[in-house]
């Protein structure tokens, strides 16, 4: 006799167990058992039904802290660019301002014409036998330029062009050792008079004051239009210290400019004033 598979005998039987308790489900008789059951089943559902939940929070909550990210991302990227722009804002302001105090200076000196020039280069070079620092402007002698205008801000004396090209210009500052301009000291009661030469490394010095000058801590020191290269009345720089000797023919000053070299971006060149003949420098 032929034996039935034990697969095939396990479906059979798993078929009439089911048919069987499909019957007695239906015709009531299994109420109690399947109470019975669900009471049993209940914490486990309860745990499952609670687990999952919190795969969802977790899941939920990963979401929105992608988005925050991202939102967050987005924002900053914004905050950067109005930083930027504002910090824009203010140097254009900044240079507004700058601006105004030359076209204020020029307004309050009506007699002089004046040519406004960005600077756009620095040189500080020490050769063998001399020092010579210059600037460079934007103007040249298509604007009008020529060597020997002085050169000025609101604040007061730069120096003097030097050299001159078509576009541009190279400006011998009163802090070069070479730059030679005569001045005095303003205070009505002294106007000793003297050379501001620069000092390479440190503060320029009023030299060749009359040993019995009146030249003291704080005075202004202006142009005194002596030798014609630069017109009387200029600001140059306030007296910081004077050294005077009874056995030297003249006492000297040191001299603190009014121009913040390190910072000078804009200037003005005088260009109505006739100088006298340049000095060679260097």
């Amino acid at each position: 006799m032929k034996r039935i598979p034990s697969r095939t005998s396990l479906f059979f039987l798993l078929a009439a167990i089911s048919l069987a308790l499909l019957i007695l489900s239906s015709s009531g008789r299994l109420a109690p058992v399947e109470g019975n059951l669900a009471r049993l089943s209940q914490p486990f559902l309860t745990v499952s039904n609670d687990a999952g939940r919190q795969i969802t929070n977790i899941v939920s909550s990963a979401r929105e802290l992608a988005g925050l990210r991202s939102t967050n991302k987005q924002l900053q990227t914004q905050v950067d660019t109005l930083t930027i722009d504002n910090l824009g804002l203010k140097e254009v302001e900044a240079e507004n301002a700058r601006l105004r105090e030359l076209l204020r200076f020029a307004q309050i000196n009506p007699l002089s014409d004046y040519r406004g020039g960005q600077v756009i280069a620095r040189v500080i070079s020490r050769g063998p036998s001399n020092y010579l620092s210059s600037l460079t402007i934007d103007l040249g002698s298509e604007h009008g330029i020529k060597a020997g205008m002085p050169v000025v801000t609101e604040r007061g004396l730069v120096g003097r062009v030097y050299k001159v090209g078509p576009t541009s210009s190279i400006i011998l500052p009163l802090t070069d050792p070479s730059s030679g301009v005569p001045a005095m000291v303003k205070r009505s009661t002294s106007r000793a008079v003297g050379v501001v030469n620069g000092n390479a490394g440190t503060q320029p010095v009023l030299e060749f004051i009359a040993q019995d000058a009146d030249v003291s801590l704080g005075d202004e020191i202006i142009t005194s239009g002596l030798g014609g290269n630069f017109p009387k009345g200029i600001t140059i720089g306030q007296v910081l210290e004077v050294n005077k000797q009874d056995f030297d023919m003249y006492q000297e000053a040191v001299i603190r400019p009014t121009v913040n070299f390190d910072q000078l971006e804009f200037v003005l060149v005088i260009t109505n004033f006739q100088p006298g003949e340049l000095e060679s420098v260097g």
